[in-house]
């Protein structure tokens, strides 16, 4: 049995200590949001926070999240209304939208640690997360304009 928190909800899984994150957020707690990309960590479509952090969830086994609070792209504001996703909407950010979870989640990460970022900040962080679509013009300007929100608001930052 691991035990851990996602979206603020007490889980406990019973599988093998070396299933990927992923699966168990999306085939045994039923989260789908989080995409499988490439399944090495690589293209940032499976990105989730663990304790806070963005974290590659299909490269990281279930065994290594006991206890850790874990927020996915439905837990990040069950509304909707998070800055980013917002900026997102805004700016309308995704084409095919596969690799936005992962964007999205990485770009929050990002906010977090970097309330206000230069463009090579956000270059350098979101570089690991892969757009098809290459709207990277877009979400560079949707982190900004987020940016900008979390500054206004007392509750964001």
């Amino acid at each position: 049995m691991t035990r851990f928190t996602i979206n603020g909800k007490p889980i406990e899984v019973d599988v093998e200590g070396d299933t990927p994150l992923l699966w168990v957020i999306r085939e045994e707690i039923g989260l789908t949001g989080t995409k499988f990309g490439c399944g090495i960590g690589m293209c940032g479509a499976c990105t989730v926070h663990v304790g806070g952090r963005a974290t590659r969830s299909c490269v990281t086994p279930v065994s290594a999240v006991e206890g850790a609070v874990i927020t996915t792209i439905e837990g990040l504001d069950p509304a909707g209304e998070h800055p980013v996703q917002t900026a997102w909407r805004d700016l309308k950010v995704p084409q095919c939208g596969y690799c936005q979870s992962g964007q999205i989640m990485q770009a929050a990460a990002l906010l977090k640690d970097i309330p206000d970022p230069s463009d090579d900040d956000i270059d350098a962080v979101m570089t690991g997360n892969l757009c098809r679509c290459m709207t990277y013009v877009r979400i560079r300007a949707a982190v900004r304009e987020a940016a900008t929100a979390m500054k206004g608001s007392p509750s964001n930052g």
